[in-house]
């Protein structure tokens, strides 16, 4: 992708390099629907995050299928609204619970053919993009407006990390597909300018998050003045180096693993303050 940021378009520098998910929307959708249809009618009772089940998880997937569709494709604004003193945060989580159990009553048989039907949409939908344009909002970065390269990504990860989830409510491993995880992990790691946020070092201080493995790499975040950015140059011997595991990592951005669990199996280099305040990361809406 040879797009350059330009902030004046919405596109903040410090969020680092672009990231093009919009190849990976079709071939997630069908690694998606082989894992529902493959499910075993036990499976969709099963667990899958806390107060959802397979089943329930999936009806979520399908309602933000239909909320991408509308909003984005169609020019729907109709739906529901914030209530007086809401937060972000609340809003999602209820409006998220209406759509769930209001598809309870919709069988699973039913629930994975219009999944297979809207998904398809959706990728086809985001093959089209503008990645430049001005999109949502992504608040664990602290972007609002997002450009659309950066809110697909995000998109892509939920989808992926929700698979994932159904993956492990029904006894398989995560899918170490490297083509899919390398971009999941390059888009969580964007959250490491807010998540310092509030963290004081001098200019030029930088901290580099290292990552094992095939879909792996390194991200090194720069203390400027005003913020941290991912976007200047590795120079020299890190302040602090943390090092972590693919599965680890994306557990950690997600909350499936605590920051000090997160921490207690990663090896640190330098200094351990500020690698402990990396591993606060959260790369979802929390």
């Amino acid at each position: 992708m040879n797009s350059q940021l330009n902030e004046a378009a919405g596109s903040p520098s410090w969020l680092g390099s672009p990231i093009d998910a919009r190849p990976l929307f079709a071939p997630e959708q069908a690694a998606l629907m082989a894992t529902l249809r493959g499910l075993e009618p036990g499976d969709w009772r099963a667990e899958a995050v806390p107060g959802w089940t397979v089943r329930d998880l999936v009806a979520h997937l399908l309602g933000d299928f239909y909320g991408r569709l509308g909003r984005d494709r169609d020019g729907h604004r109709d739906g529901p609204a914030f209530t007086p003193g809401e937060t972000l945060e609340e809003f999602i989580h209820r409006i998220n619970q209406e759509w769930v159990d209001a598809c309870r009553r919709v069988s699973a048989a039913a629930l994975t053919d219009t999944v297979d039907l809207v998904s398809g949409q959706v990728a086809r939908f985001f093959e089209t993009t503008d990645p430049d344009a001005p999109s949502l909002g992504v608040s664990w970065a602290g972007v609002d407006p997002a450009p659309m390269w950066f809110d697909s990504a995000r998109d892509f990860t939920e989808f992926w990390t929700h698979r994932q989830q159904i993956r492990h409510a029904t006894g398989q491993d995560t899918d170490p597909n490297p083509r899919f995880l390398s971009v999941v992990l390059d888009t969580f790691l964007r959250a490491l300018p807010h998540t310092l946020r509030h963290t004081a070092a001098p200019s030029g201080t930088q901290l580099q998050v290292h990552i094992g493995g095939p879909a792996g790499g390194t991200w090194t975040a720069t203390a400027t003045e005003g913020r941290w950015s991912l976007a200047e140059p590795a120079t020299g011997r890190p302040a602090a180096r943390l090092s972590l595991d693919a599965e680890s990592t994306w557990r950690l951005c997600t909350r499936g693993i605590s920051p000090a669990t997160a921490f207690a199996r990663a090896r640190v280099d330098g200094d351990r303050q500020l690698a402990e305040a990396a591993c606060q990361i959260v790369s979802i809406v929390y």
